[in-house]
């Protein structure tokens, strides 16, 4: 763990006996990306030490600038890679960047509508052969599709059926009939109404992305802030992440 975490996280144990007469309140500011984690860790956290986590969601470019502007928050959770460049400018505290959880693809249809098998990898080739569209996204783990259907030799054969869905959630798309099938990062795939989750991408073909979450320069409550990312990376909270169609890090 950095130091600075480390000292942070002391502090706040330091003064643990008083933490419910002096609860503190953060401010997350997250993507639908990480969403889901971040509201089931804010919970538990709420119940284990009294403080309270209000979790911002921020749509495409907001949560940029919230942050680039130093709006007055605590905590962000991105995608581990977003981050240098928010600690190089200053905007998140150098050394408090720690990788919570991991998410990957997972795949929809329509309610109702035949449910293709994906269990493995040639059942999943089949089905994205089979059918007469697919659609996905080119934000958080949206990139991995081309490499996944490249990998399957299949990419040639299936753009044309492709659709890359912006402004809007690819189960979405499913659920109004406009694509056939859609993938997305399983937390944020399901559930939806209108549309059926097959599960995510076997194993053999699946590819993470890494999810983090820093005290950003703006924070009033540092330490609190800390603590919070602290219990996120807990591996005894492991089960949340789970709950939440997460995954925690890798070992």
């Amino acid at each position: 763990m950095k130091k600075w975490l480390m000292a942070a996280v002391g502090a706040l144990a330091f003064f643990g006996t008083s933490v419910a007469a002096h609860a503190a309140e953060i401010v997350v500011y997250l993507n639908q990306a990480t969403q889901s984690g971040v509201k089931e860790m804010a919970g538990a956290f709420e119940k284990a030490t009294g403080h309270k986590v209000n979790v911002s969601f921020q749509g495409g470019p907001n949560l940029n600038q919230k942050i680039n502007e130093g709006t007055t928050g605590d905590v962000t959770s991105l995608g581990l890679g977003q981050f240098d460049a928010f600690v190089k400018s200053g905007k998140v505290v150098n050394g408090s960047v720690v990788e919570y959880a991991r998410v990957g693809n997972g795949v929809a249809v329509k309610a109702g509508a035949p449910k293709p098998d994906i269990s493995t990898p040639e059942a999943f080739k089949q089905a994205m052969l089979n059918a007469k569209s697919i659609g996905h996204t080119n934000a958080g783990t949206g990139p991995f599709n081309t490499r996944l259907f490249q990998k399957l030799g299949i990419y040639d054969q299936i753009k044309s059926k492709i659709t890359i869905i912006e402004g809007r959630l690819v189960a979405a798309a499913v659920a109004a009939g406009d694509i056939e099938i859609g993938i997305q990062q399983t937390n944020v795939i399901q559930p939806h109404p209108g549309s059926e989750y097959l599960g995510p991408l076997p194993a053999e073909l699946m590819e993470y992305g890494q999810v983090g979450a820093g005290v950003l320069t703006a924070s009033k409550q540092p330490e609190v802030a800390a603590a919070f990312i602290k219990f996120m990376a807990d591996p005894a909270n492991a089960a949340l992440l789970r709950k939440a169609a997460m995954e925690p890090p890798a070992k």
